[in-house]
């Protein structure tokens, strides 16, 4: 995409207008510079296979949200489907026109060197679960050592992120989107700054475009967090995101937890592969700046919803609890409108903490992680003779894991292991939580009926 968000306004200038209310778009956290479904799909689209979803595109990034005064008490766990038809990429920061934050960048030229007075600023060591929580403080304290900041270069362009140190030996958690340049280049070089301003080389141990994730490993011993398990993160939770925003290193917000399951479909980022090339016009590939969306392929995968105030430079960096466990790993906003309109409109989404666990444990393995194939074409319930949401089975793949199982062309998917799912983005998310392979429960409902049944999922 040639990022329409080719600057960042002023904050203490005069604001733009906002566009129509109806008129609100997805975006990335990321900012990066140019050098130069199967089981689901969205709503009101036509069916599609379950095939393995292409991420051959890139993402969108460039959120610049707001942060949000804390809601009412915590409602009961339901997923909604999203399709994300412009997300910033939370992760990337550069300074050449043609992403977000690049007018601003000039501003703030060490970017990551750039250190704010942050709640980190004189954090501790430890990484570890906060036994005794009292303050925002006290989380940023304890786990702000284990977030980084990523710098991306290659002859494609070069961009800025974030990261988490997730396992001992210098290993590091971030968005596959932050090291690839959002699909740009499948070598660049990348450098780590730790909180206490280190810069440490970083090679790249494993990839997952198929949920935007990657692991990078350093020569350091560096703090690690620990996990939340996603079925413990409620609605109303407190939710704290670290990272480096707009090159800001060690910058700490806080807001909760919004929603929970949802299924959010965004732009790939897979690296291009031998002399493959991305769309010069659209070099960063989510929308254009005449407003036209580039054509692009697309993943779905499961988020927290948040109002923690998400921009670019976050993508990759941690969404932590009240106790410094990490939550989810911060991948896009979504924004009102586009170019200088655009910005956070307190809607931010991190990939689900178990997901992300998952992934690491089998990047840092084999250097390759596994997703489950269900085979079946899915498509959103609009008929309320259903008499439920879900996600509509229309065709099955001959010998997959759902004919195995017994499912049957108009069965109504309602959940996935306990998962709500709501239309068939959920339902494609969902099952690319799991790994190829794993047995899950799929609910679902046959004329008025409501059923289980076990499938053991196949290999995307």
């Amino acid at each position: 995409m040639s990022n329409p968000h080719d600057r960042v306004p002023n904050p203490m200038g005069p604001q733009p207008a906002q566009p129509p209310q109806g008129d609100w778009r997805w975006q990335h956290p990321t900012a990066s510079v140019p050098a130069g479904a199967p089981v689901g799909t969205p709503a009101a689209a036509a069916p599609q296979a379950d095939r393995p979803d292409p991420w051959a595109a890139t993402r969108p990034f460039q959120p610049v949200p707001q942060a949000q005064p804390h809601p009412a008490p915590a409602a009961p766990r339901r997923r909604t489907g999203l399709v994300v038809t412009s997300v910033v990429a939370a992760a990337l920061l550069g300074g050449a026109a043609g992403f977000g934050g690049g007018a601003l960048a000039g501003t703030l030229q060490p970017q990551a060197q750039s250190q704010s007075q942050s709640a980190t600023q004189d954090a501790g060591t430890t990484g570890e679960t906060v036994a005794d929580p009292q303050t925002i403080a006290d989380v940023a304290a304890a786990a702000g050592p284990s977030v980084v900041t990523v710098q991306a270069s290659s002859q494609a362009g070069s961009g800025e992120g974030s990261g988490v140190a997730v396992a001992a030996g210098g290993y590091i958690v971030t968005n596959n989107h932050v090291v690839t340049l959002d699909g740009q280049a499948a070598d660049a070089s990348i450098t780590v700054e730790t909180s206490d301003g280190r810069l440490l080389a970083a090679e790249i141990v494993g990839t997952d475009p198929v949920v935007d994730l990657a692991v990078i490993k350093v020569d350091a011993d560096l703090p690690v967090v620990t996990f939340a398990s996603s079925d413990d993160v409620r609605v109303g939770d407190t939710a704290i995101a670290i990272g480096a925003p707009l090159g800001l290193s060690n910058s700490v917000t806080d807001g909760i937890v919004s929603a929970v399951d949802r299924g959010l479909r965004i732009a790939g980022s897979a690296a291009p592969e031998g002399d493959e090339q991305q769309s010069e016009q659209s070099p960063f590939g989510f929308w254009q700046e005449n407003g036209a969306q580039a054509a692009q392929e697309a993943i779905s995968i499961p988020v927290v919803q948040t109002d923690a105030s998400i921009n670019p430079g976050n993508s990759g960096g941690a969404l932590l609890n009240a106790s410094g466990q990490l939550v989810g790993v911060n991948v896009a906003i979504a924004s009102m409108g586009q170019g200088e309109s655009a910005g956070s409109i307190g809607i931010g989404f991190a990939i689900e903490s178990s997901l992300v666990q998952r992934v690491v444990e089998e990047l840092i393995g084999s250097g390759e992680a596994t997703h489950g194939l269900l085979g079946a074409t899915v498509s959103d319930v609009t008929d309320a003779s259903v008499g439920t949401v879900g996600a509509q089975i229309r065709e099955l793949s001959e010998g997959g894991a759902a004919e195995a199982a017994g499912l049957q062309p108009g069965d109504v998917i309602t959940a996935v292991d306990g998962a709500p799912v709501t239309n068939a983005i959920d339902a494609t998310a969902q099952v690319r939580a799991h790994a190829a392979g794993a047995t899950v429960t799929i609910a679902y409902q046959r004329d008025g009926q409501e059923a289980e049944a076990e499938v053991t999922l196949g290999g995307l």
